[in-house]
């Protein structure tokens, strides 16, 4: 049984023109996780510039997360929005099923296993 949990950090580098093309997408992406469950938090952080992007995913456990990754939010828009940015990183955060795990390695996430400390979800 994994813990309750899990946390993504997403770093974009927004192509020099597009912020408005991605800005689109991303209120998109945001209206979709919303009506997920599992999605605690879902929140895009941009600089001055507009050039870099940090998206900060909050999920109550592995499952959501997975059900995340195979929905309609990743599977749609996250191609749309790589044709308007790079991955500039992408780290994962929690206790993971093995599927999970997997299918977030394929996507380029690093993995962190909780180590010490706690929640309080």
């Amino acid at each position: 049984m994994t813990k309750p949990g899990v946390y993504f950090i997403v770093d974009l580098a927004i192509t020099e023109g597009k912020a408005d093309e991605f800005q689109a997408i991303a209120e998109k992406m945001v209206a979709g996780t919303r009506e997920e469950a599992g999605a605690l938090a879902y929140e895009f952080y941009c600089d001055a510039a507009r050039r870099k992007c940090r998206l900060i995913e909050i999920y109550t456990d592995s499952d959501a997360a997975l059900v995340h990754c195979k929905g309609r939010v990743v599977q749609q828009f996250v191609p749309e929005i790589l044709r308007v940015s790079t991955l500039a990183g992408f780290s994962v955060y929690g206790d993971l099923s093995d599927e999970a795990a997997a299918v977030l390695s394929e996507g380029g996430a690093q993995l962190f296993q909780t180590w010490r400390g706690f929640n309080r979800f």
